[in-house]
């Protein structure tokens, strides 16, 4: 029931279509979740809470019981902050904020591999661990070794592969710290989009 502005007679709680609108909009971010695999719903900031409703509708297959679940889903979703849903949106959409700095990430730790196994990759070995002098000296050297003799032997990339896992995680780490303190890193990475 809405209730009305009575000077101006105007509604000021939202219209019954605009509830519905809003309740199926947070059934078909339910839908969306379920459809996703455990590591893809561990990476989203969705609340504890949460999670065993969401697990509850997975393992349900019998259409009438899971439509019934899913709806008890979404019911449990529209108690949450809309600042959350908004949060878990973001995260899941390809254009939103944490695909952006994921996929930023991953060019970096890209163009940072193939200057370690350039020409000049001692170069940027020396430069990488002075930017990060709490990085594994040794096990990067050797993965940038073995990367270099897997591309001269024309051998399957295991070290080439490896190394890219650690650099990522080593730019992950200070990406999550300079989070934490200031986004200065943000305003460098506008000038390659």
């Amino acid at each position: 029931m809405r209730g009305r502005d009575e000077e101006t007679g105007e509604f000021f709680s939202p219209s019954r279509s605009g509830q519905r609108r809003a309740a199926l909009d947070v059934l078909e971010l339910g839908e969306q979740l379920v459809a996703l695999s455990a590591a893809q719903l561990a990476r989203l900031p969705i609340p504890e809470d949460l999670m065993p409703h969401i697990r509850e509708t997975q393992r349900i297959t019998s259409h009438i019981a899971h439509k019934r679940q899913l709806a008890f889903l979404a019911k449990q979703m529209r108690k949450l902050d809309d600042a959350v849903l908004d949060t878990i949106r973001d995260a899941m959409s390809k254009d939103g904020e944490a695909a952006r700095r994921e996929t930023a990430l991953l060019h970096r730790a890209e163009t940072l591999r193939e200057a370690l196994l350039g020409d000049d990759g001692d170069a940027a070995l020396t430069g990488l661990l002075a930017a990060h002098p709490h990085a594994d000296r040794q096990q990067l050297r050797q993965l940038v070794r073995n990367a270099r003799e897997e591309r001269a032997k024309n051998k399957p990339p295991r070290a080439f592969r490896e190394l890219f896992r650690s650099l990522r995680e080593l730019l992950a780490q200070d990406a999550g710290a300079a989070d934490d303190g200031a986004d200065a890193m943000d305003v460098g990475d506008d000038d390659h989009g």
